[in-house]
Parts: structure tokens; C-alpha cells; sequence
């Protein structure tokens, strides 16, 4: 069988949430069948590290594919050429975008649907493409992957596709994160925040991450303890907002919420297996991939009791209302007061975190994909 697989989103260091589950996947799938071709399709020169197998042909076609116009220019005109000469029997797509010009059976994985739920979030170019073309998108799919069974019931009920054609593929995190040694955990928080302990904000800054809340706990929590605990925040700050920059600027412990920007590799390992705890009050996820890293640190996780978030953090996390500041307070007090209670969570994280592996995501991702070869 040949596969045709977009790889738009393999970009050498810089690799985010879907770009790394194509990688993570595409790896192990490659590799383990190597009965099977891959056609992998760039849309800019690739990288060499991209070729796991030598059982994959790599492709270039443009346009480049980072804007509402020109991604309808890569799929609908760029592709379709590519899948034309090659003559695939399927044409896998990790991001859920698809060609509708094509007749190749499709499988789009879709990671969730937040942008239907929350169109406010979304500027008004991508949520007009996504409006547009996602419903067909769905339609064209002979068969839908998704990485947590909340994203199925969703994408399930909102598009009227049945369940059976629809399978679950959990994501992974990435094996470099685990535990460090006292030493190195001072080490790390000598270098970021002065030497004292601290709680995680892990994300793109973003409305949909939360912050501007997990500010306003973050101060009624040093009211109420007193703790010189600081607040690390890890991640770009493109996409903030005014009323997240103004929570910064007018908190009380202004001095002591942390930006770092992003952080890559060894770094991010060490921030996260050094924080007090993952705060993680995100207001929707399809998944919530920096819940199992920390788990696989042994760190614990303050999470949201929505959307897929309780079914990837188990009994391993403590819960809190996303749209309560009290309720996220409430949240950082326990996990600060009460270590043997921290502890316990660490310690079910430990049998959390092994449901969720990079194998375990490419098996079940390789099982789905074999439903839509089989004739």
C-alpha cells in the first residue's frame, strides 16, 4: 500500500503540539511497516531528520501553507497534483486538513473542535476557513481520528458522523520528560526564580490558556498564605490580551509573575519537574498534553474539570472550576499546604501517565489508518 501523509507541520525546532504527534506517529508508523510506502508532502524544503525510513519519498509543493488563503492554495492545488502522480490509496492528514479535489481515500485527525465553541478566540480569517471547510473536511473523511473520546462525542454530535467511523488515538508526551535530583531542581529554580519555589503556567498565552484567572488566584493566594511561592509563566505571549497584560501589570506580586517566553528541549524538562505544580485551568482542550508531561515528571497537577482534561488526568490531578478564581485558589492552597496530599496525587500520576505513550498513540493511529485502506 502507498500513503500519502501531509507533513506540512514537521519544521525543524519548531516542532508544537501537532507537529510533534505527526512526528511521534509518523516515526513509529514508518519505521514498523516497512511493507508500506509514504509519500510525505512539505510545503517548503524539509529536513533531512523528517526521513525516519527509507521506505518514505518526500515531496515539495507550495504554496507554503500559513495563511487561510494559502492553505486553500496547498490542498486544493498544491496536492492534488502530488497525489495525482503518485497514486496513493490513502491520503493521511495529522493537522485534519484535507483536499477536496481529490477522490483518494482520506483520514484527517482532528484535534478538536474549540473553534466552533469558541469563535471569539479565533481571528476572522482562519474562523471563516474553518467555518467553511471543516464541516467538508468531516464529510470527505472515510475515516476520523481524534485523541480523546471527548473530541469523538463532539465532533460525533456536532457533525452527525457516527461513532464508528470515528476512532480514539490518545496522545503521548515526549520521553524526555521525568524527575530531577534536589540539586538540580535548585539549580533550576536558581536560575528562573530567584531560588524559590514556584507554580507553572505551561502554554502559548492565549484567552483560551486562562491566565488572566490564574493571575487573579495566584494573587488571592499569596494573600491568604503569605508563601513566597512565584508564578512562572512559560510560553509565547503573542496572542495575549489586554486583560491578561493589565492582571500582570496591576497584581500586588507583579515582581514575582515570571515570564520567560518559550523554552525549548532540556529547558522545559527543568522547569516543569521543578514547579511546586502544573497549573493547567485552560478553559478548553481537546487533549492537554502538559498534564501527562508533568505527571511524567512527578510533579503535581491542578487542572480543569472540563472538556477532555478529566479524562486524561484520571484520580492523578486536583480539579478546579476554570471560570472560578476562587475555585483555582482554592487549588494552589491545597497543593502548597498540604504535601502528603501532593504526594498521593504523584504518586496515581505515575500509573496515569503509562496509559499515555507515543507507541500506544501509533499503534491504535496505524489500526485506524488500516480501516481506511481496507477496500
Amino acid at each position: 500500500m502507498k500513503i500519502a501523509v501531509n507533513t506540512r507541520l514537521l519544521l525543524p525546532g519548531k516542532l508544537e503540539g501537532i507537529g510533534w504527534f505527526a512526528c511521534e506517529t509518523l516515526r513509529r508508523i514508518t519505521q514498523q511497516h516497512p511493507e508500506h510506502e509514504f509519500v510525505f508532502i512539505f510545503d517548503r524544503p524539509y529536513s533531512e531528520e523528517f526521513l525516519f525510513s527509507s521506505n518514505i519519498t518526500p515531496v515539495v509543493t507550495y504554496p507554503q501553507a500559513r495563511h487561510p488563503v494559502l492553505w486553500y492554495l496547498f490542498f486544493d492545488w498544491g496536492v492534488p497534483p502530488v497525489l495525482r502522480k503518485h497514486k496513493p490509496d490513502l491520503f493521511f492528514s495529522p493537522d485534519g486538513w484535507l483536499s477536496l479535489r481529490t477522490r483518494v481515500p482520506s483520514m484527517p485527525v482532528i484535534h478538536d473542535l474549540n473553534f466552533f465553541h469558541n469563535p471569539q478566540w479565533v481571528s476572522r480569517g482562519p474562523r471563516q476557513y474553518y467555518n467553511y471547510f471543516f464541516p467538508r473536511f468531516i464529510r470527505q473523511a472515510k475515516r476520523i481520528a481524534t485523541v480523546s473520546e471527548f473530541s469523538k462525542q463532539d465532533i460525533s454530535n456536532r457533525f452527525l458522523v457516527g461513532p464508528e467511523r470515528i476512532d480514539v488515538v490518545y496522545n503521548g508526551a515526549n520521553n524526555t520528560y521525568k524527575p530531577l535530583s534536589g540539586e538540580e531542581v535548585q539549580v533550576t529554580r536558581d536560575t528562573y526564580t530567584r531560588g524559590k519555589p514556584y507554580f507553572l503556567f505551561l502554554s502559548l498565552v492565549h484567552p483560551r490558556k486562562n491566565l488572566t484567572r490564574i493571575i487573579a488566584a495566584y494573587n488571592q493566594f499569596r494573600e491568604k498564605t503569605s508563601a513566597g511561592v512565584l508564578l512562572l509563566v512559560v510560553g509565547s505571549t503573542k496572542y495575549w490580551t489586554d486583560d491578561t497584560r493589565e492582571a500582570w501589570e496591576q497584581s500586588p506580586y507583579s515582581d514575582d509573575i515570571i515570564f520567560t517566553g518559550r523554552l525549548n528541549g532540556e529547558a522545559l524538562n527543568h522547569v516543569m519537574a521543578s514547579c511546586l505544580a502544573l497549573v493547567y485551568a485552560s478553559l478548553f482542550e481537546g487533549f492537554g498534553i502538559p498534564i501527562l508531561e508533568a505527571l511524567y515528571c512527578k510533579v503535581p497537577v491542578i487542572a480543569s474539570n472540563t472538556s477532555s482534561m478529566p479524562e486524561v488526568g484520571g484520580d492523578a490531578v486536583h480539579y478546579v472550576d476554570p471560570y472560578s478564581v476562587s475555585s483555582i485558589t482554592d487549588g494552589l492552597v491545597k497543593i502548597y499546604s498540604d504535601p502528603a496530599y501532593s504526594e498521593a496525587l504523584t504518586q496515581k500520576g505515575v500509573a496515569q501517565a503509562s496509559k499515555f505513550t507515543w507507541d500506544r498513540t501509533a499503534d491504535l493511529l496505524w489500526a485506524g489508518m488500516e480501516k481506511a485502506l481496507a477496500k
